[in-house]
């Protein structure tokens, strides 16, 4: 039998990285509570961030 196995770790640690990072930023910035964790739920999304800003950087 024939194995299709895909090696995503990687990518997936660069994310992981880039996760932790970005909730240390989003949290240290917040004033409360509240905003720690909107800060930490926008830093689950912050590769939806980095594109939007760089499609509009480029006119796109």
């Amino acid at each position: 039998m024939k194995k299709d196995v895909q090696n995503n770790a990687p990518a997936s640690a660069v994310y992981g990285v880039g996760i932790i990072g970005a909730a240390v930023y989003y949290i240290s910035t917040a004033t409360g509570f509240w905003l720690g964790v909107f800060g930490f739920l926008k830093a689950l999304v912050w590769p939806a961030f980095l594109v939007y800003e760089a499609l509009k950087s480029l006119g796109a």
